[in-house]
């Protein structure tokens, strides 16, 4: 009884900890309608006339990346760069194993439609060849805000992160023999992906728009 117990507070607390960073409307931000519950409770307004510690965490002011995220933070009161290299960390993550894991549904609701047409081609030839990944995440060793951009016109946001990730994958065939990797090497890996979001609307949502390695 008490390992069901255990087993049960496991499972609820992975199900809070991805409801927290997915949802269906939440990307890597808070619902609306929680924000609107405590008004002006995430509100980050950019600071004028003095250094954004928000932004100069991650940027130079006045560099194209720091003026960029300062005028995201205009358009978009509830956006703040912390919150979001948070969430991107979660996000990288979660895409990373979907796509180990051929996780279709999970990489539809995080990825643009012609990142996500990629990632899809390269699952089902895997299946096609009756192929198994099993991996393990291990963690994100660094982490690093590259740089931002903002269309004034459309008002799109898109920013660009560097992660070096840990993780074991082997491949495996229907014979359960490994094709490829090592279930005991620890792979480090570094990828280069930008998430774009349209800011101040209702959707709240980032979406890798962009990958490169």
């Amino acid at each position: 009884m008490l390992q069901l117990l255990i087993l049960a507070a496991v499972a609820v607390f992975l199900v809070m900890r991805l409801l927290s960073v997915l949802g269906t409307r939440e990307g890597f931000e808070p619902k609306t309608e929680d924000r609107a519950a405590k008004p002006g409770a995430n509100r980050f307004d950019v600071i004028e006339g003095t250094e954004d510690p928000d932004i100069a965490d991650f940027a130079e002011i006045d560099s194209p990346t720091g003026r960029a995220l300062a005028e995201m933070k205009r358009t978009d009161r509830d956006f703040s760069v912390r919150e979001f290299v948070s969430g991107s960390r979660q996000a990288y993550e979660m895409i990373l194993m979907a796509f180990e894991e051929g996780d279709l549904k999970l990489l539809e609701s995080l990825l643009a439609p012609d990142i996500y047409d990629t990632f899809s081609k390269v699952i089902l030839e895997r299946e096609e060849k009756g192929y198994e990944v099993e991996a393990t995440f291990i963690g994100v060793r660094e982490l690093t805000l590259k740089s931002a951009r903002f269309d004034m016109n459309e008002k799109e946001g898109e920013i660009t992160m560097r992660f070096v990730g840990e993780l074991t994958s082997v491949v495996k065939d229907r014979n359960g023999d490994v094709v490829e990797g090592s279930s005991s090497t620890i792979k480090r890996q570094t990828n280069i992906w930008s998430f774009a979001r349209l800011m101040g609307t209702d959707n709240p949502n980032w979406l890798l728009v962009a990958t490169d390695e």
